[in-house]
């Protein structure tokens, strides 16, 4: 059995984890998440181009009109969409509550697979019996997440690193913020699923997977910069100095961006889309512990 899609999926979840994090720190010290996004997708740009360019320039196919009108709408509902939406979404709920509902992804996943028939589903194999059973338990275990609101385990509430909250943290976990944080995040998370299925058909007819990656990530900057710029031009809002968001830009932009996204395209490509999204629960586990070490955030069964 070949090891090496194992390490890598570990690897890229661990990426995410630290993602969502950093992220979450950098917009409850006040960054505004559109101009986030289209840093860090500026930033992956600039890491990703020369690589692939050295890489796969003399080997990758003719770019066709076609495929790159596909690669567009792959970067704006894939990437910039989604991004917008997770990150307005972290400003209302936790890290390890929207590390939670992306558990979502691989039943959103599964089902646009078999939408467009890249899996089959046979209820009477022992195979087919375990991805309905792991459909239901992720699903129950969103739900259980988002509506229930069980014990609280305190484990770093005195020895945590940050000590900065957003505003809407300060709302009790039922409240309607609560609430609207994880339907964006569903909706970020359906687009996600998305496009990780429908990128396995882009890649038929484009196989550059590095290339593939940076046009990803050159086409969103410039989606998510008029984004931005519609909704923020205060000029002060987009300086960056030597601190913690200037770390979470250029983290999330090399490494949870320009790293990640080559490894999910490699894994795309080597194992399928729903490989890669029924291994995302180690995302709710590691952001979950990095929370309580961080933030101080209780461990708890539910919201």
């Amino acid at each position: 059995m070949e090891k090496k899609p194992y390490f890598a999926v570990l690897l890229r979840h661990s990426i995410y984890a630290g993602m969502f994090l950093l992220s979450k720190a950098a917009f409850d010290g006040g960054m505004n998440n559109f101009i986030f996004v289209f840093y860090r997708q500026a930033i992956a740009t600039l890491f990703l181009l020369p690589i692939a360019l050295y890489f796969e320039w003399k080997t990758a196919p003719p770019l066709s009109f076609v495929t790159f009108a596909k690669i567009f709408m792959l970067s704006l509902f894939g990437i910039t969409a989604s991004l917008d939406l997770q990150g307005v979404a972290l400003i209302y709920t936790s890290a390890s509550l929207a590390a939670a509902t992306v558990n979502s992804i691989p039943v959103f996943t599964f089902l646009f697979a078999l939408l467009f028939r890249l899996e089959v589903l046979r209820l009477r194999s022992i195979v087919g019996l375990a991805k309905v059973g792991g459909i239901v338990f992720c699903t129950g275990g969103v739900l259980v997440l988002v509506f229930y609101k069980g014990p609280q385990l305190t484990l770093f509430n005195d020895h945590h690193l940050f000590t900065i909250h957003n505003q809407h943290e300060l709302h009790d976990a039922s409240t309607h913020t609560w609430l609207k944080g994880c339907l964006l995040m569903m909706a970020s998370n359906i687009l996600w699923a998305l496009s990780l299925v429908l990128q396995a058909f882009v890649l038929k007819s484009y196989p550059s997977t590095l290339l593939f990656t940076t046009l990803q990530c050159l086409v969103s900057s410039f989606q998510s910069f008029i984004v931005a710029i519609a909704l923020e031009r205060d000029l002060d809002e987009w300086k960056l100095g030597w601190d913690l968001r200037l770390l979470a830009v250029v983290y999330c932009g090399i490494v949870a961006t320009g790293v990640t996204y080559s490894i999910q395209t490699w894994l795309i490509k080597k194992k399928g889309p729903v490989f890669l999204a029924m291994s995302t629960p180690i995302v709710l586990v590691l952001t979950t512990l990095g929370s309580a070490f961080l933030f101080g955030e209780n461990i708890s069964l539910g919201r």
